[in-house]
């Protein structure tokens, strides 16, 4: 039987800032050690295989590796070859994946690993992750709620008008879920790539819909919304939200 004890832990917040990345982790156990133990190595791995093939940082298609390498690489190369983006187009979901999983093996029963807008979660109890959108009307205006049957699931955002990351789109916010967090990060920009022209929205839908491994988006161009698959419930605070 579970141990009850385990799902009456209080969940603590802290931050953990390391060269480029800024992580908020949400955990049942205080192992911000671990998680930062874990982040320097990860930064090492991938600095390492840059070292090696400088492409892989710099390459905005994909990048085969070769020999054995670190699970961050290779996680991080099979995601983007998926949906033909550069290696570093996933390293945000792939970072925040890898966390999540090791405080979860260092016996966490609830985590969530926020880094910037790429999430990863696994919960005991109900949570909702916002979406911002810039200037959209839709910015801040609605969220997902995610039940804890749903993860582990990764959640990842990418925007042209919000953020440091590169999207050569149009769109204001694109929202992936996946069960797989570095998969979620390389289609967010994937499909952000697609969002151009009067089309944009269009563009995005007939192009996301074809991934393979992605539960579902949201694209937000202006004032426009789209919703495609099997995504977690969406609830607004004041506008109407029609899924199409």
């Amino acid at each position: 039987m579970p141990d009850e004890r385990a799902f009456n832990r209080r969940v603590i917040e802290f931050k953990l800032d390391y060269k480029e990345s800024h992580l908020k982790i949400l955990c049942d156990i205080d192992l911000r050690e671990k998680a930062l133990e874990k982040l320097i190595e990860l930064y090492r791995e991938i600095e390492g295989q840059i070292k090696k093939d400088p492409l892989f940082q710099i390459s905005y298609t994909p990048v085969k590796i070769s020999g054995k390498s670190p699970e961050v690489v290779v996680k991080m190369a099979k995601a983007t070859a998926k949906v033909r983006v550069g290696p570093m187009a996933s390293v945000a979901g792939a970072i925040a994946e890898e966390i999540g999983e090791h405080l979860l093996k260092e016996g966490a029963r609830e985590v969530v690993v926020e880094n910037g807008g790429d999430i990863f979660l696994k919960l005991r109890k109900e949570k909702t992750v916002g979406i911002h959108a810039g200037n959209s009307k839709w910015s801040n205006k609605i969220a997902f709620k995610v039940k804890p049957e749903e993860t582990p699931l990764g959640i990842c955002t990418s925007s042209t008008t919000v953020g440091p990351s590169i999207n050569l789109g149009e769109a204001d916010a694109i929202t992936v879920v996946s069960k797989s967090t570095a998969l979620a990060d390389a289609a967010a920009t994937a499909i952000g790539n697609s969002v151009k022209g009067n089309r944009g929205i269009e563009n995005a839908v007939e192009f996301g819909r074809k991934i393979k491994g992605i539960k579902g988006f949201l694209v937000i161009k202006d004032e426009k919304l789209a919703i495609h698959g099997n995504m977690p419930e969406l609830i607004e605070k004041r506008f109407k939200v029609k899924r199409g």
